[in-house]
């Protein structure tokens, strides 16, 4: 090829392409259980999680009901992924032999949100969310009808491979996305940028900022027992009778069990199977779905 500003540029245009392409073919494992929020700021404050409120019968004036507001907000941070393509490469007309790495690029990128996901969910054991307490913990605080603080459990104990129950029902979810710039394909091919001035190397690559934090602990349950069906009816039953500031009923709906593969077996044991290992007829078959998924491998 000639290089020239001309066909540098229908380069880029092939590249960019083969980027967009192949970060369109991917949809994400996690898109049931994940929030995601547009940002503006380099942080976004979300101190308005956990607010829990109740209908009443009307009689007389409204009551306005006074929440507390959390200090709890996700900071956004910058992520990149660069490659370079040699002068020589473009001058012998090898770069179609690039366009699947561009693809590839663009695979990842849609694909990295699931890094800063599945890394939330595993270190929900002892990251802190809304309120201060770990996501998943065995004292979150809730107020009584009395005024006093009771402690409301999300995680069932043990110390096992780790395994995840969670409501997505709800127009909240477990956990937030947070968008503030979405992944953008650039390149740096100018004649007179260092790479290729100093080193003959056109560079393209990949940055967004974004970032993913916890939204709602009341719909993520998690376990660390052997996943059997004693422990699945437990995680579902104490999820089922979660309740709220002033003892609000908060009508939780399991609907996704999430596992890592080395426990796929066990789940579709669980929730799954026709009949339980006993022959009887599995009485929570189809309860919930499952998502076995390599980012928790």
């Amino acid at each position: 090829m000639i290089i020239n500003q001309a066909n540098l540029r229908n380069l880029f245009i092939g590249y960019r392409a083969a980027f967009q392409n192949a970060f369109a073919g991917v949809t994400p494992d996690f898109d049931q259980f994940v929030m995601s929020v547009p940002s503006t700021n380099s942080v976004e404050q979300y101190g308005w999680l956990g607010k829990s409120t109740a209908f009443r019968e009307w009689i007389g004036d409204r009551v306005i009901q006074n929440l507390a507001v959390h200090d709890y907000s996700i900071k956004n941070k910058s992520f990149e992924n660069t490659v370079g393509v040699s002068r020589e490469s473009i001058e012998d007309d090898s770069y179609g032999l690039f366009t699947p790495l561009m693809g590839q690029l663009g695979q990842d990128a849609a694909e990295h949100p699931a890094t800063l996901v599945y890394a939330l969910l595993t270190g929900g054991f002892a990251q802190t969310c809304y309120d201060g307490q770990y996501f998943f913990d065995t004292d979150h605080p809730v107020t009584t009808l009395a005024g006093g603080e009771a402690s409301v459990s999300n995680f069932q104990g043990g110390s096992g491979t780790p395994w995840f129950l969670l409501d997505t029902t709800r127009i909240m979810k477990p956990l937030i996305l947070q968008k503030r710039k979405n992944y953008n394909f650039v390149t740096l091919d100018g004649e007179k940028d260092e790479n290729v001035f100093m080193r003959k190397e056109y560079v393209y690559g990949v940055d967004a900022r974004l970032n993913a934090g916890y939204g709602l602990w009341q719909l993520a349950y998690g376990s660390k027992e052997t996943l059997d069906a004693t422990a699945f009816n437990d995680a579902y039953a104490a999820m089922q009778g979660m309740k709220g500031d002033k003892d609000k009923i908060l009508g939780i709906r399991p609907k996704l069990l999430v596992v890592p593969p080395s426990l796929r077996s066990q789940a579709l044991e669980v929730v799954k199977a026709e009949r339980n290992a006993a022959g009887a007829t599995n009485i929570n078959r189809d309860v919930v779905d499952v998502l076995v998924t390599p980012w928790l491998a």
